[in-house]
Formats: structure tokens, C-alpha cells, sequence
């Protein structure tokens, strides 16, 4: 495994002619580094954050600022209405518009499906027909996951209820489980050898730490007025509307918990979530060049 980098010293590595891949948990500090390259070299900043893509949000996804977006050119960011299907599939045909007009990407999020089929390749599965979607949406996260085949069991994120819920619903349209449409991939957009690509390792009270704090920053910016912006079209089984701080925010707007409760959660899950990114980088990103913040 690489031995971590500082900020500084990542900085000064990073090959001005190549593509950047920038990976890191949230609230890790990635998107700076991603605007401090673009800055210093040149280059579009790609969105790969499965929540940032959602129009509706941007405080409470911690997008990037009209302040900050002004500074360099960036991508793939806000441009999803909630109610549209947006997957893995459609990110990764935007990217290759992206890279057919020549632009020289930098690419940074923590949705580590998205570098994995950018990298590796992605399997053509067909869409998902409306109404066995809808049957997953009635069905609860274990009964889901005792129908998936052990393969895809085994390989999945078993606490992410839409991870889950999209093999359940690959094995009832398919009849082929998702490990198996995995195995049978194509070549990869974008191959790991022709990038230079970037993980942040961080300790766990530093960025529980952070967390908490990123998310009191959230509500001072205007976090619940967003939520409550959505109050009227909120439908809890759209992706866009389970974005982590969404649901909690939205008790406390129904008078289902005290901010205090909702803020205490919202941090809980958020952490959790850090968790699971943090094992999942650890595990599919151990070759890549490790940078802790300064």
C-alpha cells in the first residue's frame, strides 16, 4: 500500500497531461484538493457523487458554491431532476461526452461504484422495468436481501437499501444475478492506468469531528430551508429525497423530532456512511496514491 502524502506533497505529483481521479469519504476535504488542482493546471472538475448530481440540493450535499464553481470549470453537478432515474449507467455515458469533446477531467466524489465502472467497466444491464421497481420499493431491506443470489450477496454493500434494492430488482427482471451481469464486463472508459488517481486516508475521530461540524456549517447555510423547499413533492422512495440529512430534516419539519434529535441523526448516518466508504476505499483502492489532509 502507498504511503500517505500530505496535501503539499500530493499537490506537487500530480501529472499536469494526465486525467485525476480524486476519492475520499465525506467531509474528507477531496473537492478542495480537486479545485486546487484545477486551479494550478487546468481542467474540468467531474462530479462523482451519486447525491450531488440532484438539482434540488446543494447545502445539504455540500456542492460545491457559485463561489467555488466560478473558480473553475466544473460538471455533472445539480443538472438531475429528483423525480428522473439516474444511475451508474447515465454517469458514466456523461463522463464519455466529456471525454470525447478532449477535456482534461478531474474527477471527484465518494460514490466508489462510479470509479469502480469507470475504471474496471460496467455491466450492460437492461432498465429495470416502472413496476417491479415500484414492488421493490414496498418490500423491506431484509426480505430483499434474503432473495439475492450469494454472489451478489457477498459483493454488495449490505446496509445501502438502494445498492440492495437495485440487485433485488436485476435478479427479478433478469433472472441473472448482478454478480454475474458483473463478471460479464466490458472494457473500461477510462483505465486506471491512464490516470492519475488520488485517495484521501483520514483517521475516524478526525473526520467524525469534521462531520459534525460540516453539518452544523450545513444548517447556518440554509439546510432546512432547502428541505423545506421540497416539503410539498417529498416522496422518501426517490433516491434524490434519501440523501443523508433529507429524511431527518424532514421529521423535524413535521414535528417528528426536535432539531437537536434530527441534527444527532442526521450526524449518526452520516458517520455511518463514512464507515462504509472508508472500507469499501481501503479495500478497492489500496494501489492508488494515498493523501491525508494537511
Amino acid at each position: 500500500m502507498p504511503k500517505s502524502q500530505s496535501m503539499a506533497e500530493a499537490l506537487r505529483e500530480v501529472p499536469a497531461d494526465r486525467h485525476v481521479l480524486v476519492a475520499g469519504p465525506t467531509a474528507s476535504g477531496k473537492s478542495a484538493l480537486a479545485l486546487e488542482i484545477a486551479e494550478r493546471q487546468g481542467g474540468t472538475i467531474v462530479n462523482a457523487d451519486a447525491s450531488q448530481v440532484y438539482g434540488c440540493w446543494r447545502v445539504i450535499t455540500a456542492r460545491p458554491s457559485p463561489e467555488e464553481e466560478a473558480r473553475a470549470p466544473h460538471a455533472l453537478y445539480g443538472h438531475v431532476a429528483a423525480t428522473a432515474p439516474y444511475s451508474t449507467g447515465h454517469w458514466l455515458r456523461e463522463v464519455a461526452a466529456l471525454l470525447q469533446e478532449g477535456s482534461r477531467l478531474i474527477i471527484v466524489g465518494g460514490t466508489g461504484l462510479y470509479f469502480r465502472a469507470l475504471t474496471e467497466g460496467l455491466a450492460e444491464i437492461p432498465p429495470t422495468p416502472a413496476e417491479i421497481r415500484a414492488e421493490g420499493d414496498r418490500i423491506d431491506l431484509p426480505t430483499l436481501l434474503s432473495q439475492l443470489d450469494a454472489g451478489t450477496r457477498d459483493r454488495i454493500d449490505t446496509q445501502n437499501r438502494a445498492r440492495v434494492q437495485r440487485a433485488w430488482e436485476v435478479l427479478k427482471a433478469t433472472g441473472k444475478g448482478l454478480a454475474a451481469w458483473q463478471d460479464d464486463t466490458g472494457a473500461p472508459l477510462l483505465p486506471l492506468s491512464k490516470t492519475h488517481p488520488v485517495v484521501f486516508d483520514v483517521a475516524k475521530d478526525w473526520l467524525n469531528a469534521r462531520i459534525a461540524g460540516r453539518f452544523d456549517q450545513m444548517i447556518a447555510e440554509g439546510a432546512l430551508d432547502e428541505v423545506a423547499a421540497q416539503r410539498a413533492v417529498y416522496d422518501p422512495s426517490l433516491p434524490a429525497h434519501r440523501a443523508i440529512g433529507v429524511p431527518e430534516l424532514m421529521a423535524h419539519l413535521k414535528g417528528e423530532m426536535t432539531l437537536d434529535a434530527a441534527r444527532e441523526a442526521a450526524i449518526i448516518a452520516t458517520r455511518q456512511f463514512a464507515k462504509r466508504q472508508r472500507t469499501w476505499m481501503r479495500s478497492k483502492m489500496a494501489g492508488w496514491h494515498r493523501v491525508r489532509p494537511d
